[in-house]
């Protein structure tokens, strides 16, 4: 199909009367629309509290096993008796 025979089909359809729509389908729509807006903040604000969450728990273990400090030697026994 060559450009000209598109804009014709094109225009053919745009002359045609549009198709009726049935009278609940704008509500049913609305409705899942609604529906879905409403799941999805719902997801939205619990994968923020689960990342909260995880910072919170990721600064509690840190502060209390405190990777960052150096682990007392072990290799040499201790000196007693000098």
């Amino acid at each position: 199909m060559n450009q000209p025979e598109r804009e014709a089909a094109v225009r053919r359809m745009l002359e045609r009367t549009p198709p009726v729509v049935p009278p609940g389908l704008y509500a049913e729509a609305v409705r899942r629309g609604g529906r879905m807006q409403r799941r999805r903040t719902a997801a939205r604000r619990l994968l923020w509290c689960v990342l909260i969450a995880a910072a919170v728990a990721f600064v509690v273990w840190a502060s209390l096993a405190r990777p960052w400090v150096e682990p007392p030697s072990e290799t040499t026994p201790p000196l007693t008796g000098w």
